[in-house]
């Protein structure tokens, strides 16, 4: 543990670096005066409607517009020199597609944007939708990512010839032979695991609002984007526009989880019919089109095979997966992100002296794949965690004994782990000791011994994780991504009266960046927050930048910030010493002001004689003045390793499969917490989704790849009384190479949930001979689990002799 020095906060207590401050972004949220696209009204304003593909896969024929409103339907065809949505990985062998912004000759899942109509509302449009016929050769349609695969498969792009958008091969340590590993081992273990596609939900969906600006001869796109930059980027190619004709908008935003990161083909289409008539137009997602027709995410197939020796030590992995991407590469993060990181990931802080993995990204007539909350991390933690506890069962071991027996150590640190990745600091197994402590598991193992009154099972499950953040520009040219993070810039500026304005090439979707950011420039300047005014989301006015993803803007703004405001402290103590009339040596900075031995200047004061009263700077003044423009890169670019340890007690209904969730703890390490209290949020909310993927969400197809949950009624979410009283202890391990040891931590609450719990669902039901693997963890699962169980032993008993 660190204690850190907070700079004085005055009235309001700490501000800095370490203080749970309030957020200064509820004051418009508890208040109702958030900002959404759906909020924007424009004089003249139309609403804008899509006609979508009923059928998963099929040629189309024909497309009929009606008569009296043929003038405000649009297909492809009317879009000239609109370009398709292209993102093409850097690795080898990838293969090209291109999504039409609406489909031409060919459909290739439920919902792809076929045709677009305007109106003067969204209900005259959608009326106008229903009446616009499209005649459809129906082909097979395919639904299964391993089915994809056979040789008799349809295709979802014909001239592939197959459905596999990249092929990846890890063999880490190949000098070890694996093939003695495989014949030696004492312990070998082989799990099949399955994760269920599921589908983002923020409580915001997508939204577009634009119109085109004469005077300045520019697209101006308000959208509900976490990327507002990259999104620019992505219009300008498929528009054909210069981007300084681009200017993307992105205000308060309702959730992102990588939902919002994505170009989405309805962006395009309203760009270019603003330009078309002239006229603003929106399009606001409803939650069907949300649920069925824009991206996915999470499914996952693992073939793995662990080898240890009699102690539990861990040997070697072996592993084959699937990463079902759907139709289309996703503009920018491709659709082999998930399969890239699957094979560089997956040991985690795990040491062992063998691994091998091969993936495949497949193409499915299914809506295409992005990487949502946690990443390929959620899915490679649950299926080297439930690698471990098999292993600590052949073993006869606790779980948390046979992960303490393979976690790096804290002496090692830092350590480069099997597939190269460099973990830069922390002490993995003193959080499995305080999980254990926390969770009282000799306590939970009596109970287990005693049964429950009313026939339940108790059981017991962990995980352990590390959540690689901020990943730099070595990482994701290594994934192939075609959107590479470089040097993230912030600009920093003291206005007339004194107050700074910090703008950012990131964007806040419930990170509280406005807080955060603000806390950081306290921490140097002494500045009170309250007069930091932080600017997100606009490409107009805030700096390129690659934007929020990856649990990177704490450690790259936030570094940012940080730099720029160091550099504009030195140069207000040279202003403030002139103005003092002292040697500069003679001053010193403190709570927002130059202090010298008699008097000393305020951060206003300075700004006001810089602006108003240039005569009295120094003849040598820095001319740059008061507005400092910089850039950041950590020391490594190789991102932070932030790691967790959940630990979880549930208990398991044999007849009506239902699970409860008695008590839940983690033990986190995020290096230095810039504000603990918004840690803690991101946590719980981490938490509450990785609780949905391990119980609850799943988005199923037919066979015909028909979406079967298109509404809320059918795709199930955690609500209030699905998520218990988390309790979660900070471990703060500085890291080594940031500019105030912070780690990003955005992702890791979701990223252990489903493995721990589905040990403990596994736990509980291993006395009974039955186990689940595949995600969620559904009541249906496991009754169905325990009748074929059941029925085997009555088989069993049949063929007994009388």
């Amino acid at each position: 543990m660190i204690k850190r020095p907070h700079a004085n906060g005055g009235d309001k207590g700490p501000q800095g670096i370490g203080a749970s401050l309030r957020r200064k972004e509820d004051e418009r949220f508890m208040h109702g005066r958030g900002e959404y696209v759906p909020n924007i009204r424009m004089v003249g304003m139309l609403d804008v409607a899509f006609v979508r593909s009923p059928i998963a896969h099929g040629h189309i024929v024909g497309i009929e517009k009606p008569e009296p409103f043929a003038h405000a339907v649009y297909t492809l065809t009317d879009l000239e020199g609109v370009k398709p949505i292209v993102a093409n990985s850097g690795l080898p062998g990838f293969k090209r597609s291109e999504q039409p912004v609406l489909a031409s000759g060919k459909v290739r899942q439920v919902g792809e944007p076929v045709a677009m109509c305007v109106a003067a509302t969204r209900a005259q449009a959608e009326d106008i939708a229903a009446q616009v016929f499209v005649d459809f050769e129906e082909l097979p349609a395919v639904v299964d990512m391993l089915d994809a695969r056979r040789e008799d498969s349809a295709l979802v792009h014909e001239h592939w010839g197959d459905n596999v958008f990249l092929e990846t091969f890890v063999d880490a340590n190949p000098d070890v032979d694996l093939d003695a590993i495989r014949r030696d081992a004492p312990i070998r273990v082989h799990r099949k695991l399955r994760t269920a596609r599921q589908s983002m939900a923020p409580m915001e969906g997508r939204g577009v609002v634009a119109h085109w600006d004469r005077r300045l001869s520019q697209l101006i796109v308000h959208t509900s984007a976490q990327m507002p930059h990259i999104t620019r980027t992505g219009l300008a190619e498929c528009l054909g526009l210069d981007e300084g004709q681009v200017r993307v908008i992105a205000p308060d935003v309702g959730g992102g989880f990588g939902y919002k990161g994505i170009l989405l083909p309805e962006e395009v289409c309203c760009g270019w019919l603003a330009m078309h008539l002239e006229k603003p137009v929106r399009w606001i997602e409803d939650r069907r089109e949300q649920l069925t027709a824009n991206a996915n995410c999470r499914e996952h197939d693992y073939d793995i095979t662990g080898y240890a020796d009699r102690d539990g030590r861990l040997l070697a992995v072996e592993c084959e997966a699937h990463v079902d991407s759907g139709a289309y590469s996703s503009y920018p993060f491709s659709a082999c992100l998930e399969a890239a990181q699957v094979g560089s990931i997956l040991p985690g802080p795990y040491k062992m002296d063998r691994f091998r993995c091969r993936t495949w990204s497949v193409a499915t007539n299914k809506p295409p794949i992005l990487p949502y909350r946690g990443v390929a991390r959620t899915g490679v933690c649950y299926a080297i965690e439930t690698v471990m506890d098999a292993i600590a069962l052949e073993a006869g071991i606790e779980p948390y004994e046979v992960r303490l027996r393979n976690l790096v150590q804290p002496h090692e640190m830092p350590y480069d782990n099997i597939t190269k990745k460099h973990f830069d600091s922390g002490d993995y197994p003193e959080a499995v000791r305080r999980a254990m402590a926390a969770i009282d598991l000799p306590a939970v193992r009596a109970r287990q011994e005693r049964g429950e009154p009313d026939g339940r099972r108790i059981g017991f499950g962990m995980s352990v994780f590390c959540e690689q953040g901020a990943h730099g520009t070595s990482v994701y040219h290594g994934w192939g991504i075609p959107m590479v993070p470089g040097y993230e810039p912030a600009v920093i500026r003291l206005t007339p009266d004194g107050v700074l304005e910090v703008r950012a090439g990131v964007h806040s979707h419930g990170q509280s960046m406005e807080t955060t950011l603000a806390q950081i420039a306290h921490e140097v300047l002494g500045i009170d927050t309250d007069r930091v005014r932080v600017v997100l989301g606009d490409t107009g006015v805030t700096p390129y930048s690659t934007g929020t993803w990856g649990s990177r803007s704490i450690v790259m703004a936030g570094g940012a910030v940080g730099r720029a405001s160091k550099e504009l402290k030195e140069r207000l103590l040279k202003i403030g010493a002139h103005l003092l009339q002292e040697p500069l040596d003679d001053v010193r900075w403190e709570s927002g002001a130059v202090v010298g031995k008699q008097d000393s200047r305020t951060l206003a004061q300075i700004a006001r004689t810089w602006y108003l009263a240039p005569q009295l700077l120094p003849p040598d003044v820095d001319p740059r003045g008061l507005e400092v423009s910089t850039s950041y890169q950590a020391k490594r670019d190789s991102g932070t390793f932030s790691y967790a340890c959940h630990a979880v007690i549930v208990a398991v209904d044999p007849v009506l499969g239902q699970t409860e969730i008695l008590d839940y703890a983690i033990v986190e390490d995020g290096g230095v917490l810039i504000n603990p209290m918004v840690v803690d949020g991101q946590v719980y909310g981490g938490a509450a989704q990785g609780i949905g993927t391990a119980l609850y969400e799943a988005m199923p197809y037919s066979e015909d790849g028909q979406p079967l949950a298109s509404t809320l009624a059918d795709y199930l979410l955690p609500g209030a009384t699905e998520v218990p009283s988390i309790r979660i202890e900070h471990m703060e391990t500085p890291a080594p190479y940031t500019e105030f040891g912070q780690k990003g931590i955005g992702e890791s609450g979701a990223i252990g949930p489903p493995a721990a719990l589905a040990n403990a669902v596994n736990d509980a039901l291993r006395g009974l001979g039955v186990r689940i693997d595949q995600l969620p963890v559904t009541p249906r699962l496991i009754v169905e689990a325990l009748a074929r169980r059941r029925e085997q032993q009555a088989n069993s008993l049949k063929e007994l002799p009388a």
